[in-house]
């Protein structure tokens, strides 16, 4: 019987998998063997660890119905480590100067899956293969350095045990989607650290290195680098009814950012709220679309698929991010370029199985945009970090909150690569963080593999439009901006508003209260940031100054709001802030469940007549401030808006505010 990778027999598949004679196998080495009698290819261990382990406990749990072993001996099984030996997939056990071992064990599945084993193990066939020999072995040798530091560190007692033994690097051509280097990881003989496992197709914990995921889903919907998000303490109500609070890598809340410095400084919390504002399905189908294939079937995820709530493959998430490189046309990774026999068969050649715009190319312009932004990720990673290239570069780190994986995915318009450090046994690792321990790694390789090639600036694709804007609110730059940038936009999503996240007002400089006739002070206009309304505690926290709703004699400014310098009428929604989504709960009644709509003047025109409407239908009328009425909760995405007359007889109206309710 055929066990795989040449072993034809219980005996040799025992020596091949384990180093041992079948007399001396474990229980658990023995049910993975008799899983692999159902397909050798498909179960291959070598391969695909993760569907070997899923079929030996199919085996085992027969054995136990059978009466063949207790559940404590399953329990056990289940729970022991396997370690494999290396071995020449070409039949020669540890054979020296063994070149990618990884790579030809792959190819030899993927053709035993296409031509069957008989046909592969017969002999005959020429392959031709993806493989760069050169870059290939540069890989191995960076992987070995670099862990061999971290060991230097820790044996010379500069450092402590980081305990981090294993590496795994992917290389893809963006626009043919071939695979240039596959290292599975450190060493492929070294029996200590499961070796033999290939763990560039093992499915593991990517950590934020699936963000710019969420985020290319968002940007193909209503979302753009500029727009601002509050990162502040919040609940989000899970598929179950149960709240769900996300924390930061670095443990601090860091108040209103755009999505540009979100994602290039990889924070937690508005990952997690754009992912809840495109939906986890939305999500999802952008993922497959990229070549991940761990997301479907009938497996259920929450918010936290955005943090590493689910599992993925370093081939297939490269492939992925060689898909943003590559203006968002998606290419099957693939290892084999052509195959004949000596039988006089012509020689045929393999299809390149595409997906012509997974993302279109605006949308993956705008995350390259973002990953190759240096200055926009110094908050996170500081400047000159190991993300940095020699030339323009793109790139994302992953850190699983455990420990046990780090990543580093990024790609130049002429190489993408993906490299994972951490322990095939799933051993956590002491502190050791993509950039500090996939990072360098990846710096290193991309560094090698492109020299002496001449830089490529990313191509700017049609559709990309500029706005100068206030990096405080997305909206379009006014002379009060202090923070004021340039950015890009898919076109007809660029801001047309003016920024109100600054106002100037009229104060007493003698008390720092609003101005009026009889102050004793100067009159000095002063300008103060205005923060979201979620984003008011953490400024009041963080030393942001309030504005001052008083004036010099103490009393409430002249219709209740503050003197603005700008003499046009105009109304703002002050509440909820525009897209925001509210969860109802199980654990209060329905008519308790409401929140505040509010709006507010940001002159000293008076205004009749004020409507506040929700959905287009009225909720509640006004002929003075405050302009505030509670509303309660229904699902479904909702507006609102702020209509009223001014003292002219001239209709004056907010911007439309939308928002969800779930």
């Amino acid at each position: 019987m055929y066990f795989g990778n040449l072993a034809y027999g219980v005996e040799a598949a025992a020596r091949t998998y384990f180093g041992n004679s079948a007399r001396e196998l474990e229980l658990a080495e023995a049910a993975l063997l008799g899983g692999l009698t159902q397909s050798p290819v498909a179960y291959n261990p070598l391969v695909n660890l993760d569907a070997a382990r899923q079929r030996q406990q199919v085996v085992l749990n027969l054995m136990q119905k059978k009466g063949f072993v207790s559940e404590s001996e399953v329990q056990l099984a289940r729970a022991e480590a396997l370690h494999f030996v290396g071995q020449d997939p070409t039949g020669y056990q540890n054979a020296p100067g063994l070149i990618a071992p990884h790579f030809v064990t792959y190819v030899r599945n993927l053709l035993e899956t296409e031509y069957g084993a008989e046909a592969v193990n017969d002999g005959g066939m020429s392959v031709v293969t993806t493989l760069d020999l050169d870059l290939q072995q540069r890989a191995e040798a960076i992987i070995r350095a670099h862990l061999d530091a971290l060991s230097q560190l820790t044996r010379h007692g500069s450092a402590p045990d980081f305990n981090v033994h294993d590496g795994a690097l992917v290389a893809i051509e963006p626009g043919t989607g071939d695979i240039l280097a596959m290292v599975g990881s450190a060493d492929y003989f070294d029996r200590k650290i499961d070796g033999a496992v290939n763990v560039a197709l093992a499915n593991r914990q990517p950590g934020s290195a699936i963000k710019p995921i969420t985020y290319a889903t968002a940007f193909a919907w209503d979302y753009t680098p500029a727009t601002v998000l509050s990162d502040v303490p919040t609940a989000f109500t899970t598929r179950e009814g149960l709240p769900y609070q996300p924390q930061n890598y670095d443990h601090t809340w860091h108040g209103p950012m755009s999505l540009r410095q979100a994602l290039a400084t990889s924070n937690n919390i508005i990952a997690v709220k754009v992912l809840d504002h495109v939906g986890i399905d939305a999500m999802i189908a952008t993922a497959q679309s990229l070549g991940i294939s761990t997301f479907g079937g009938d497996r259920h995820f929450g918010l936290s698929l955005t943090l590493a709530g689910g599992e993925v493959s370093l081939l297939e998430l490269t492939g992925a991010y060689a898909t943003f490189a590559n203006a968002g046309d998606w290419l099957a990774p693939r290892a084999i370029l052509a195959v004949t026999t000596d039988d006089a068969t012509p020689q045929r050649v393999l299809s390149v199985l595409r997906q012509p715009s997974s993302v279109n190319a605006p949308v993956a312009y705008l995350i390259t945009s973002i990953l190759s932004d240096d200055g926009a990720r110094i908050g996170a990673f500081g400047e000159d970090s190991v993300l940095k290239l020699s030339r323009p570069a793109a790139a994302k780190t992953g850190t699983t909150t455990d420990w046990r994986d780090n990543w580093t995915l990024g790609y130049t318009p002429d190489l993408a690569v993906g490299v994972w450090v951490g322990n095939a046994d799933n051993t956590p690792m002491y502190q050791v963080s993509g950039i500090t321990g996939a990072g360098p790694i990846w710096h290193d390789f991309m560094e090698a593999a492109h020299a002496g090639r001449p830089a490529r600036d990313f191509v700017r694709p049609t559709g990309i439009v500029d706005a100068d804007i206030c990096d405080t609110s997305g909206l379009l730059a006014t002379n009060l901006c202090p923070r004021r940038r340039h950015e890009v936009f898919i076109a007809g999503t660029e801001p047309i508003r003016a920024d109100d996240s600054y106002m100037a007002l009229s104060v007493d400089s003698a008390t720092g209260l609003l101005w009026a006739d009889g102050c004793t002070g100067q009159r000095i206009t002063k300008v103060y940031r205005v923060l979201p309304l979620e984003a008011q505690q953490w400024g009041r926290e963080n030393g942001f100054e309030s504005m001052p709703q008083y004036d010099c004699k103490n009393q409430i400014a002249e219709n209740g709001q503050p003197p603005a310098v700008s003499s046009a009428a105009s109304l703002i929604v002050t509440s909820p802030a525009p897209n925001t989504t509210f969860a109802l709960t199980p654990y209060l009644p329905s008519e308790a469940q409401q929140i505040e709509i509010g709006a507010r003047l940001s002159t000293r025109t008076l205004v009749h007549d004020l409507r506040l409407l929700v959905d287009g239908q009225a909720l509640a009328t006004f002929t003075e401030p405050p302009y505030r009425a509670l509303w309660q909760l229904h699902v479904g995405e909702h507006t609102v808006q702020a209509v009223g007359i001014d003292g002219e007889g001239r209709r004056v109206e907010s911007t439309l505010v939308r928002f969800r309710v779930q």
